[in-house]
């Protein structure tokens, strides 16, 4: 659910097709090359929620549970059935039969072994995923049961989330976490057949995925890493690659009315948004959030910014997600009401510290806040950063306002709401440092009610909540803009930003 990370590894690494368990065929016959900018940093699915590794640890390693791509459903994965107790607290997974890309036998020792890295690692970028979970216990090889400290609604879609993916105990232990994220045993779809960081990730099929007949196609698949939008969509035009993801909006008709292409505008739970340090002035004061809030046109922003391929958003939260608003009024353009808020703050002539990394949306974002702001009495300053600046601003509220994007995996707001609005969750909400005690509480009582009126009531007071107190300021939904060549079929980057490249065939 989250923004990209670009520290970049200095090593080369490989992995021999001997080592990945897989058969002289799976030498691909077709290639299949993605550019992407977002770079795989690491391929170790429980260290980095970076946009770039989301996409890559969908591919390197199957979950106990698999969604369909198709009807958006949690079908069996490495699980082939699971029950849950009556009283909600107790999961009972029940495991296939399944290897390894080495051969090896997955069993609920990795499981146990897998899910004990994402909850009670200080390492694990996303220990929420299983922090309503008291226990995770081997009770024979193929059986592994899970208790709850309390239900948690959520939980069946958590089993599925990218941090979920299932790695080799045997061989993290053997040859060490820092051996095992450059060159993985997997247990998805691909294996690891070539990594330059900093340039491509190449994968081929494992032969031996759980999945019989999966991936369709004998293809080796390059993950390369194209950072400038203009040199992809040259690459994209020349057959160079086939697929340009992250497609800048001012870039879509052309790619669109170019042969050959196919350029979409497909369902994401992404939000563009104004992150507000809450931590010091001038947005300590909500008065002076609320200016912020009432200058900036985000109708105007969006339709310029996305040359209208988005549209303005009215909560803090997506629109995609469930119990969805539509009908909250959110905050309307008036500049009088804004100066005469900073006025009541004792904001006026406070510096504002702006830091905004490379990329067309995020520098125009820049810019209208920069104007906006100044003409109600701020004084807005842009600062240029690299995006390991931006982090490390954001996570020790070093800033004061900045334009970002953030996406949930799942269609349950449990997760956003943990990350990007609770202040008592994991992220600080999202660095804001917004912490309302209501929303806290809200935040709990969503995640355990099973009434579905009851929880649709309960989200949408938790985003009235932090859209009017201005925990951030929402901008636009934004669908993923993703070109591709048209002899791929059925292949799609899915909201949960994972590609489905096991089900991809090529019409030649």
């Amino acid at each position: 659910m989250r923004k990209l990370s670009k520290l970049v590894l200095a090593a080369s690494v490989a992995l021999g097709v001997a080592t990945m368990g897989m058969s002289a065929a799976a030498h691909a016959e077709a290639l299949v090359r993605i550019a992407s900018p977002y770079p795989a940093t690491t391929l170790d699915p429980s260290r980095s929620a970076a946009a770039g590794n989301i996409e890559t640890f969908g591919q390197l390693y199957a979950r106990v549970l698999h969604r369909n791509t198709e009807t958006g459903e949690l079908e069996p994965g490495l699980a082939e059935k699971w029950e849950l107790s009556d009283d909600r607290l107790t999961y009972t997974l029940h495991l296939r039969e399944a290897k390894f890309s080495d051969g090896s036998p997955i069993t609920a020792d990795d499981v146990v072994f897998s899910f004990e890295r994402v909850r009670s690692d200080p390492q694990s970028a996303l220990p929420s995923t299983f922090g309503a979970v008291e226990s995770f216990t081997v009770t024979d090889p193929k059986t592994v049961v899970v208790k709850l400290k309390n239900p948690l609604v959520s939980q069946l879609g958590q089993f599925e989330m990218w941090n979920a993916g299932i790695v080799s105990k045997t061989d993290v232990e053997k040859r060490g976490e820092q051996a095992f994220a450059d060159v993985p045993v997997t247990s998805g779809p691909y294996a690891v057949k070539e990594w330059k960081p900093g340039e491509k990730l190449v994968l081929a099929p494992n032969a031996n995925y759980w999945r019989t007949g999966y991936p369709k196609l004998d293809a080796t698949v390059e993950l390369v890493e194209v950072a400038e939008p203009e040199t992809a969509a040259a690459m994209l035009k020349s057959g160079e690659v086939d697929v340009m993801r992250e497609v800048e909006w001012s870039q879509a008709a052309d790619l669109a009315a170019t042969e050959g292409l196919d350029m979409r505008m497909e369902d994401s739970h992404v939000i563009y948004t104004i992150l507000l340090n809450n931590s010091r002035a001038p947005f300590s004061d909500m008065k002076a959030r609320q200016a912020a809030a009432y200058a900036l046109d985000k109708k105007a922003i969006t339709g310029i910014v996305t040359t209208g391929l988005a549209n303005p958003a009215n909560t803090v939260l997506p629109s995609g997600l469930d119990y969805h608003d539509k009908d909250y009024a959110a905050f309307a353009p008036d500049m009088e009401k804004a100066k005469q808020l900073i006025t009541e703050s004792g904001m006026a002539g406070k510096e504002v510290k702006i830091p905004v990394t490379a990329g067309q949306a995020t520098q125009q974002i820049a810019l209208f806040m920069q104007a906006q702001l100044e003409a109600i009495g701020l004084k807005p300053v842009i600062v240029n950063v690299d995006v390991a600046t931006w982090w490390s601003d954001t996570a020790t509220a070093a800033y004061d306002a900045t334009p970002t994007w953030w996406t949930n995996e799942l269609t349950d707001p449990d997760t956003a709401v943990r990350w990007a609005i609770c202040g008592a969750c994991d992220s600080h909400a999202f660095n804001t440092f917004y912490n309302n005690d209501r929303v806290n509480k809200l935040t709990e009582e969503g995640s355990r009610e099973t009434d579905e009126v009851k929880r649709a009531e309960i989200y949408r007071e938790i985003a009235r909540i932090a859209t009017d107190e201005v925990a951030q300021i929402p901008l636009f939904d934004a669908p993923f803009a993703v070109a591709y060549s048209t002899r791929l079929k059925n292949l799609k980057l899915t909201p949960a930003m994972q590609w489905t490249l096991e089900d991809m065939t090529i019409e030649e």
